[in-house]
């Protein structure tokens, strides 16, 4: 015999009698977080396979002699992550202020914390007690971990597209190692650790899935690598006139991008670590500043350039993917139009910039990801709309912006926050890459730049037993005075 009450079947004669209330609302906690934790399981799959978005872009809009050797450091570059971030990096990020912090009756410093820490080598099976950072979501503790190092594999692997085509494989690796074990985490605590970015007390800087924190610290680790390692050689005349360098397979690049347009659908939307409500509309605002800074960059790359060229395009796109990713939570539809619009335009000027400076990004990835990471953290101290922001489910902490009757109050914390962030990693970066050039070296030797890293670093080719193309893939003798005088497009 059976009874129903309420919604459940129970057995007539159980000793336990019908349901209650307190049994209905845990049941209904249970399967909201069983619900959460397959939605940021799913997210965390799809921001991992951006790694495939990564190496795929970056192979296409390199030569084909160096095929492997960008397919290899894409694909090392999450490994070597993962280590890093388990060892060290998620303890660091995520755990208890150590440096800075207050104690758990409310004593000690005035700001939450510029260093957390956790045990070393966790078992990511607890009850998440030693990262407090991460108490706001009930997903399992190894679930947290997993989200978090598919964000910190991402910073990482935006420094290889930009120095592709000259940097030696091992420093690369010890790079990436000491950026997710150490660098990362560090500014990472500041913000998303609880530390001391999250505590301003004129307003809180607010980051919600990585503007600052992955993109434009992967830009500034990038730029510090850019500049130790110098350009390819024959990218500039002595006069300073960039020559161009074309990437060997666009299809492969468009690939890419669009891997990339599908990963941050897990990227923006599963920073939430939870299946609310609100997560139709980060889709929303993600994919609207994505489409219109394609198009944008589609325009303005037509009027300065004279051609739609289709590198700009694609880094159009992900320009507005970065520019909302800070602000994609908390503000409008029509305003995210509004960041992918001025991001488009603003990474083709910014790809033409960098060149005048000569300092030799292949991929763009400094305009998309540093420059655009800053433009984004501004952008919610512009853009966030207070209609929004208490639609969240879970607590965000953000003051209006300029553009919505919130003053300068969030803007200012914003600068703070890009200020901070960027010195610190930029700094440090740029010790390591100096630690790595005086002792194994940076880059690899002329002969095998110009021969192509796929055989020089890996002893292998990228395409075997293909004939080459003739045309545009002989050796090229640049103008008297050309750093290195000689350049190969194969």
């Amino acid at each position: 015999m059976y009874g129903a009450d309420a919604g459940f079947c129970v057995r007539a004669d159980s000793p336990r009698g019908p349901p209650t209330i307190d049994d209905a609302i845990k049941k209904s906690a249970d399967l909201q977080q069983v619900a959460n934790t397959v939605w940021t399981l799913i997210c965390g799959m799809l921001v991992f396979w951006m790694n495939a978005g990564f190496a795929t872009l970056e192979a296409g809009l390199c030569r084909r002699k160096n095929s492997v050797h960008i397919l290899a450091k894409n694909f090392i570059v999450f490994a070597v992550s993962s280590i890093a971030f388990w060892v060290a990096g998620f303890g660091m990020m995520f755990g208890a202020s150590v440096i800075g912090g207050k104690t758990p009756d409310g004593g000690g410093a005035a700001f939450a914390g510029f260093l957390g820490w956790a045990p070393m080598f966790p078992g990511l099976t607890g009850d998440g007690a030693n990262y407090p950072a991460l108490s706001w979501t009930n997903v399992p503790e190894g679930v947290k971990f997993f989200f978090q190092l598919v964000f910190a594999g991402t910073a990482a692997t935006i420094v290889s597209g930009a120095v592709a085509e000259r940097t030696k494989f091992n420093a690369f690796m010890i790079f990436s190692f000491v950026l997710v074990a150490l660098i990362y985490p560090i500014t990472g605590h500041w913000i998303w650790g609880n530390g001391w970015l999250a505590n301003l007390s004129s307003a809180p800087f607010h980051d919600f899935a990585g503007s600052t924190v992955v993109h434009s610290v992967g830009g500034w680790a990038a730029l510090a690598g850019v500049i130790i390692i110098g350009p390819r050689i024959g990218k500039y005349t002595a006069e300073g006139k960039a020559n161009t360098i074309p990437g060997h397979n666009m299809g492969l690049a468009a690939l890419g991008c669009l891997i990339l347009w599908l990963g941050w659908f897990g990227f923006n939307p599963g920073s939430t670590m939870t299946a609310n409500l609100m997560i139709g509309h980060i889709a929303v605002t993600t994919n609207t500043a994505a489409a219109f800074g394609a198009v944008t960059a589609t325009i303005v790359a037509w009027v300065v350039l004279g051609k739609p060229d289709f590198g700009m395009i694609l880094n159009g796109g992900l320009a507005g993917l970065v520019g909302i990713t800070a602000s994609c939570a908390v503000v409008s539809v029509a305003s995210a139009a509004i960041i992918g619009t001025i991001a488009g335009g603003l990474v083709v000027f910014s790809v033409l910039f960098f060149d005048k400076l000569k300092l030799d990004d292949p991929v763009g990835a400094l305009s998309v990801h540093l420059v655009c990471g800053v433009f984004g953290t501004i952008c919610v101290g512009l853009f966030a709309n207070p209609e929004i922001i208490p639609l969240q489910v879970t607590d965000v902490y953000v003051k209006p912006g300029l553009f919505f009757g919130g003053g300068a109050t969030q803007l200012i914390a914003q600068l703070i926050g890009i200020g901070a962030v960027g010195a610190t990693v930029l700094v440090a970066s740029l010790i390591t890459w100096v630690i790595l050039k005086v002792t194994i070296g940076v880059r690899v030797s002329a002969t095998e730049e110009i021969e192509g890293l796929d055989v020089g670093e890996h002893g292998m080719e990228g395409y075997p037993g293909f004939a080459l193309d003739t045309a545009g893939e002989k050796d090229h003798t640049l103008a008297p005075g050309t750093a290195k005088g000689t350049l190969a497009t194969a």
